[in-house]
């Protein structure tokens, strides 16, 4: 009683994990994108909360409207800075 796997077979195998490899990996990068997506929303949405909370002692106070909400969470960090600086500017 011998093994008798065909070459065929195996090699069907092996490029079947490879496709299913592949395919995980183009499932995952839209995934990552959409991760870090959120945590920037998260993070800029509680920092433009806490800019407004603080800011009241020295004066500043940054309106939470749609386009100030969509820069603070598409950017982050930066985008509060900016907001901030767009303050002082204007």
């Amino acid at each position: 009683m011998g093994l008798d796997i065909e070459l065929s077979v195996i090699l069907a195998y092996a490029a079947g994990l490879i496709l299913l490899y592949f395919i995980g990996w183009i499932l995952i990068i839209p995934i990552r994108y959409l991760v870090k997506l959120i945590i920037n929303g998260v993070i800029g949405g509680v920092l433009l909360f806490l800019v407004n909370l603080l800011g009241g002692f020295i004066g500043v106070h940054i309106a939470i409207n749609p386009i100030t909400a969509i820069i603070a969470g598409l950017l982050g960090v930066p985008g509060v800075i900016l907001l901030i600086v767009l303050q002082y500017i204007l």
